[in-house]
């Protein structure tokens, strides 16, 4: 069994390093590859595509994990080995059922898909990527129904990012969570907004990214495994446990972007730095689902970061790196400005309340256009629409409208946003879970030490890699299943304080 078990990790492995090398390739097309390289990049990735998909579904591959399940079988279902087997298993019958050219063919699609919406939404242009999107979506259909015996032809693609999760089990949830964020934002932007003019200054890129990077490593994301570059939308990408990299963007006149974007994808970085280094190049060794892992990103970025307690801390450096600039604006000022709530255009940009609108809007539109309930030439009059119906404002361009987003324009359709407000809830939760274990964890974000949030979290979370199902890792981390109740406490509570509710 021991060298079954070998031979098995080995075929995994090499599967892993086509895939890592696929991934360095987007990295690459997303910060220095050149406009012309676009054609090949599509071939290139392709190419990898196809032959990871061959080697993954190699019958090799289904005899070793058939000849191992009496071995899997007799062990303790938390055992390392039998969590391997549990999850390669579930990844082999899934890319078994889709051929391998079809599995090229979406890659080298997304490819080409991405590169023409970097050049469409800054010319504000829905028109010159709508065949793309039309192809996207025909794709999208294409695959779920390789996955016959869904509730929801949309089921199968959030299996993709958030496993065991269905289209009418998130439904739900977005329906209470919407019944609790509605009168928040109701009552919120019916008050005096909060003055953020104070961000909105000239602030030299090359300042806010160094600063943004103290704070990361001061968080514990490790530059000796990592680095930063700039991109269209920012990310984070993990090529092996050693390498786990991010990116960012800067507007000159707008202090908050880079600094936040750089707090999230560290989030999200060191959630892949922190796995267990005996998972490295296994299906073990990644972030067990988009929900779990957003929730890193969004703890970091907003739990952490736009807390008070942090800015008592940061506050003071952040004025001697841009004395001129915050001159005057008191820490109140500025911790005001930085959770200003208001019917904003950019779902990126968007604070903490009316986030998750943001993010039902897109998850909203996805069923529909998979039901065939809409098509993609009605995306953008349907965007706006919704958009003064949930906002109260209408985007006046297609640029800060339906082309704001990358997912749609380099992946698939279905799927693609549900993980932002899991992550959202999860964030509040998880963080419910390691005071109750530290309460001391707000004094020390106070005095800008993180030590001791970071290790709970590693051991807890980080280390377990895919080892447990997202719901068995929220049930074992905060002893019950996912609930909104925290991240309401966690809204209400700041954001009454904030604005006298």
């Amino acid at each position: 069994m021991e060298e079954k078990l070998q031979e098995l990790k080995q075929h995994l492995t090499e599967v892993n390093d086509l895939d890592a090398a696929a991934g360095l390739l987007y990295w690459d097309q997303s910060t220095y590859m050149p406009p012309g390289g676009a054609p090949a990049r599509a071939r290139q990735l392709s190419t990898l595509r196809r032959l990871s998909h061959d080697k993954f579904t190699d019958p090799a591959i289904g005899k070793l994990l058939d000849e191992l399940q009496p071995y899997a079988d007799s062990l303790p279902v938390d055992h390392d080995d039998a969590a391997l087997l549990r999850v390669a298993r579930r990844f082999y019958e899934r890319e078994t059922k889709v051929p391998s050219s079809f599995a090229a063919e979406m890659s080298a699609h997304a490819v080409e898909a991405y590169q023409v919406w970097t050049a469409a939404r800054p010319d504000n242009d829905f028109a010159r990527v709508q065949p793309y999107l039309e192809k996207t979506l025909e794709l999208s259909r294409q695959l779920a129904n390789y996955f016959p015996g869904y509730d929801h032809i949309a089921d199968p693609l959030i299996n993709y990012s958030d496993y065991g999760m269905q289209a009418a089990t998130l439904r739900q949830i977005f329906a209470d969570l919407r019944a609790a964020l509605v009168p928040m934002v109701q009552a919120i932007t019916a008050q005096e907004p909060a003055d953020d003019s104070c961000l909105r200054h000239y602030y030299p890129e090359t300042d806010q990214l160094a600063f943004g990077l103290d704070v990361i490593k001061d968080f514990g994301y490790d530059f000796e495994r990592g680095r930063q570059d700039k991109t269209h939308h920012p990310f984070a990408t993990k090529f092996s446990i050693g390498d786990v990299r991010i990116t960012t963007r800067a507007k000159d006149h707008y202090l908050a972007e880079c600094l936040f974007s750089t707090l999230h994808e560290s989030g999200h970085a060191m959630y892949e730095q922190g796995l267990n280094r005996e998972y490295e190049g296994l299906p073990l060794g990644r972030g067990t689902s988009s929900g779990v892992h957003e929730s890193q990103s969004r703890l970091w970025e907003n739990v952490v970061g736009r807390s008070r307690g942090f800015w008592e801390h940061y506050y003071p450096a952040l004025q001697q790196t841009f004395p001129e600039q915050l001159r005057g604006v008191s820490l109140d000022e500025f911790y005001r400005a930085i959770n200003k709530v208001e019917r904003s255009l950019i779902r990126t940009d968007a604070d903490e309340v009316t986030y998750n609108l943001h993010v039902m809007l897109r998850f909203d539109f996805e069923l529909a256009l998979l039901e065939g309930e809409m098509v993609i030439a009605d995306l953008p009059d349907a965007w706006n629409a919704r958009f003064e119906e949930d906002f109260g404002i209408t985007p006046p361009d297609q640029r800060d409208g339906v082309l704001q987003d990358v997912h749609w324009f380099a992946g698939r359709i279905g799927g693609a946003f549900q993980g932002y407000t899991l992550g959202n809830i999860l964030s509040a939760q998880f963080y419910a879970a390691a005071l109750d274990a530290h309460p001391d964890i707000p004094t020390q974000i106070g005095q800008g030490e993180f030590g001791t949030l970071h290790t709970w979290l590693r051991e807890n979370i980080y280390q377990h890699g895919r080892k447990y199902d997202p719901a068995d890792l929220v049930a074992r981390v905060t002893g019950q299943p996912l609930t909104i109740a925290p991240y309401i406490n966690y809204l209400r509570t700041k954001y009454g304080e904030l604005y006298t509710l």
